[in-house]
């Protein structure tokens, strides 16, 4: 199974900001299963590889879409400063 997330923002410091958020590099993945997170200008771009379960897959999805979202609203919060 695979997916390809595509997210755009504002400018790339934001797109960025959110792909650092999102791809931890200290994370372990299980086996069986591929993430990687890239930046292009204000685009952010994940492609998920996953040859394993399809809840592992779509558990991984929910936890990068969960993921991104508490990034935007922190960095929403820190722009309203």
């Amino acid at each position: 199974m695979e997916a390809s997330i595509n997210l755009s923002y504002r400018n790339a410091k934001e797109a960025e900001a959110i792909a650092q958020a999102v791809s931890p590099d200290n994370v372990k993945v299980p086996h069986g299963l591929f993430i990687k997170t890239t930046v292009c200008g204000s685009r952010v771009s994940t492609e998920i590889l996953c040859r394993t379960q399809f809840g592992t897959f779509i558990s991984t999805i929910d936890d990068l879409l969960s993921a991104v979202s508490v990034a935007e609203k922190s960095l929403s919060a820190v722009k309203k400063r």
